[in-house]
């Protein structure tokens, strides 16, 4: 029998609606996972009061007669710079500790509505800025850093850490991230879950602590493409999906995208890559030397730039009305300091020989003429080669162990290599696991990037993908 915090949506509603089980038993079961497994250091908050009281409000309306919403009574948890109604949203910094949000973000206001129990908030790479989840700022006595239920002594991958370690170490059914490089991709593909990062601008941003304005975006994540379909449906109010026939879909396969993959990754990569082109996806080798160089010229201006102005407004206009200068004296994580320090409050970039330069200029070119160029690039490939989406390793390395060196410039750049081109252009991508490592039994997952504003048929050749390529197993 499938217990209940292994369950997807479908399968949780069905039990429910049923009588084999109650929405408070279900998070009664989620809460436990929290509590068995604290040491992870996936949650900062947890409201077990609320989420029960809602749970019982769940099940005493179904006797009475009420229809069950699409969501009635599954366990959310939200990434903890998204706004939830009166809980604390720290975004995993120090000074926004005690900062609690009168209203939910709309996002949460959408799930909330279609009947979802916010169980709490989840830990992050602090202030969002890394993709380790290495977190000095909140941790428990153990271990420091949000860490893999697969392997606790191995990061869970970020910004989105906690969301993404919360379903695989089945603490919650759907989960809320957000993500400006890869932050949603890269821990679900570190722990066996699936996400949409959706089109730039496709989701409303309010009540969401920002890194970047032009990048920022929030979205679902759960257990399975299925679910994660339904959730974006619910948040765009369109739940319709187009069809999707095997035999006509064409991938491409760009060999940047294809580097670097460790003794782990590949062999479960190429093995889900000749599993598509056996079931007749056509897989197609697409030249391309451009991508990853065009993205290099506006990926860090872009970002670095922007994260100034975006919480300064933040701060005043959403948040506790502190200066970002209170706001970074009390960052914890080492390399979130000195990003604030050293790029963010000045204004500045790095330089290749270890120096700085104004941003502004830099940043101007790139929305001038970089991210133009980058779009226009995708653009071309995805009409030359009539594609539906491009494939590959959505991370090219195992999680890394945990430990203070992990969030270093190399390991961040290795973690977002294919997750960032597609973020800079706007594209949506959707993540699913294909795998676990044959020597480390870690998780492997795969990334499929649409054309902008593909994001509904994306969500459905996930599907079909999911169900030609089978689910992966819970962490012991």
């Amino acid at each position: 029998m499938t217990l209940p915090t292994d369950m997807t949506i479908s399968e949780a509603l069905a039990a429910i609606a049923s009588g084999r089980l109650t929405s408070e038993a279900l998070v009664a079961a989620c809460l436990a996972r929290m509590n068995e497994q604290q040491r992870l250091n996936v949650m900062i908050t947890v409201d077990e009061a609320g989420a029960l009281a809602a749970a019982r409000e769940v099940d005493a309306a179904l006797q009475s007669g009420t229809p069950l919403k699409p969501l009635s009574g599954i366990p959310l948890v939200i990434k903890d710079n998204i706004h939830a109604r009166d809980l604390p949203s720290t975004a995993g910094t120090p000074a926004l500790r005690d900062f609690i949000p009168a209203d939910d973000a709309p996002v949460v206001h959408k799930l909330r509505a279609a009947g979802a129990i916010v169980l709490g908030k989840t830990n992050m790479h602090e202030l969002a800025f890394g993709a380790t989840g290495y977190n000095t700022a909140f941790h428990g006595p153990e271990l420091v850093g949000v860490r893999n239920p697969y392997d606790p002594e191995r990061i869970a991958g970020g910004s989105s850490s906690g969301s993404a370690a919360a379903l695989g170490a089945r603490m919650a059914l759907i989960a809320l991230g957000t993500d400006t490089g890869g932050s949603m991709r890269i821990p679900c593909a570190i722990n066996v879950c699936a996400s949409l990062r959706p089109s730039s601008g496709r989701y409303p941003q309010q009540g969401i602590t920002p890194i970047s304005s032009s990048r920022d975006t929030a979205g679902p994540m759960a257990l399975c493409m299925a679910d994660v379909a339904l959730l974006d449906g619910l948040i765009m109010d369109d739940l319709s999906l187009p069809p999707v026939q095997l035999d006509q879909l064409r991938l491409g396969v760009i060999a940047s995208f294809w580097a670097n993959m460790d003794d782990e990754v590949k062999p479960v990569a190429m093995a889900a890559r000749a599993h598509l082109a056996d079931a007749g996806i056509t897989l197609v080798e697409v030249d391309d030397t451009q991508l990853m160089s065009i993205n290099q010229a506006i990926g860090f201006p872009v970002v670095f730039h922007e994260a100034y102005d975006a919480m300064v407004d933040y701060l005043r206009t959403q948040g506790p009305g502190i200066s970002i200068d209170e706001l970074a004296e009390q960052i914890g994580s080492p390399d979130v300091r000195a990003i604030y320090e050293q790029f963010v409050l000045p204004r500045k970039l790095p330089t290749e020989n270890g120096g700085t330069i104004d941003s502004a200029p830099v940043y101007e070119e790139a929305m001038k003429h970089g991210k133009p160029a980058l779009q226009a690039r995708y653009r071309e490939l995805f009409a030359q080669y009539q594609l539906d989406a491009l494939v590959f390793p959505t991370v090219p390395v195992m999680a890394p162990k945990a430990h203070p060196e992990v969030s270093l410039p190399e390991n961040f750049h290795l973690l977002i290599q294919n997750t960032e081109p597609g973020a800079s252009a706007g594209l949506p991508g959707i993540q699913l696991p294909i795998g676990l490592g044959a020597r480390t039994g870690l998780p492997v997952g795969m990334e499929l990037d649409g054309p902008e504003g593909s994001d509904r048929r994306l969500l459905a050749i996930g599907i079909v993908l999911e169900a030609l390529l089978g689910r992966i197993p819970a962490a012991a």
